[in-house]
């Protein structure tokens, strides 16, 4: 079985992050998207929103990939893989400023434990967008409809209100 993962802390997931999912969905037998536990890191949502509008977001797409599952990450990415028996990551890039951090990542994860990382360009609609940015417009009133699945919409909407 050919697995693949994609990784990230999805705080929140974003169409671009989507997109990337679903693509990658098209490629492999399973997906595996690995939500991050960084407990130095402030997040605005729960580990298990995150991973509530991610399924949500994945069951709601048109295409709605059965493929893809959702799980929770924490320490090295390549022991995730090892554990789960995941041979690939797949990582989307918006710029050239992203693939210099990330074949850095990527070449170190394979000298670890031999996981390859394939890289997608993000589809041009998406390459400005970050989960940091939608949740500074968001904070801010900004509307962000269009740029997050419709359950996340709702989740900024939510948290704005209280």
């Amino acid at each position: 079985m050919r697995r693949a993962v994609c990784p990230g802390s999805f705080d929140p997931i974003t169409n671009g992050h989507l997109d990337i999912i679903v693509r990658a969905s098209r490629l492999f037998d399973e997906v595996v998207v690995a939500v991050g536990i960084n407990k130095t890191k402030a997040t605005l949502f729960t580990i298990d929103e995150r991973m509530d509008f991610i399924r949500q977001a994945v069951r709601s797409h048109p295409d709605s990939p059965s493929n893809v599952v959702v799980d929770t990450s924490h320490g090295l990415l390549v022991d995730f893989c090892r554990v789960r028996g995941v041979q690939s990551i797949v990582k989307g890039l918006r710029a050239v400023s992203d693939f210099d951090y990330e074949l850095q990542m990527a070449q170190m994860n394979n000298s670890l434990a031999g996981v390859e990382t394939l890289f997608m360009s993000t589809n041009p609609q998406y390459a400005f967008l970050s989960s940091s940015l939608v949740k500074e417009v968001a904070r801010y009133g900004g509307d962000v409809s269009g740029l997050v699945p419709d359950v996340v919409l709702k989740g900024l909407r939510d948290r704005s209100a209280s």
